[in-house]
């Protein structure tokens, strides 16, 4: 004679449920088979009710799916270094200069921002002079185009 293993009984079976604060499409779906099935046959369940339930539903659904795709796309632009950067561009920058074959500092240089672009997420700005640096090797930032006096002599009215 065979033994039948006793964790096939669904009474051995643990069952547990979290309830959820929301009802997505599935468990409306579930709720809807389960009301279909256990309807009173000489009074069904009214037909445009269902529709309108399953209209409401559809309905839901897309404007969670269009708000889920809103965030997913406003994080990728917040996370774009060129986006964040782009401000930059037109801005005169003072940096750290330093001799490509010795890594000896040099003096400070101040060169326009002509372009933003970005290597394994970090920001690189392209300057007129044809160098390129790293966002964060930045140390001054000036309007290009302001034409501020520097003394109170350069002020004529």
């Amino acid at each position: 004679m065979t033994s039948i293993d006793p964790s096939l009984y669904l009474s051995n079976q643990r069952t547990t449920r979290e309830p959820s604060p929301t009802l997505d499409k599935d468990g409306f779906l579930k709720i809807l088979m389960t009301q279909l099935q256990n309807q009173d046959p000489t009074a069904p369940m009214d037909d445009k009710a269902m529709v309108e339930q399953m209209a409401t539903l559809t309905s839901l659904e897309q404007i969670t799916n269009i708000a889920s795709t809103i965030d997913n796309f406003v994080q990728s632009q917040l996370m774009s270094p060129v986006i964040e950067y782009s401000h930059m561009i037109g801005k005169e920058v003072s940096y750290q200069a330093y001799d490509k074959e010795t890594g000896e500092e040099l003096e400070v240089t101040t060169s326009k921002v002509v372009a933003v672009t970005q290597s394994e997420g970090w920001a690189i700005l392209k300057l007129k002079n044809g160098e390129e640096i790293y966002a964060d090797a930045i140390l001054e930032v000036s309007d290009a185009n302001s034409d501020t006096p520097n003394s109170d002599e350069d002020v004529r009215e």
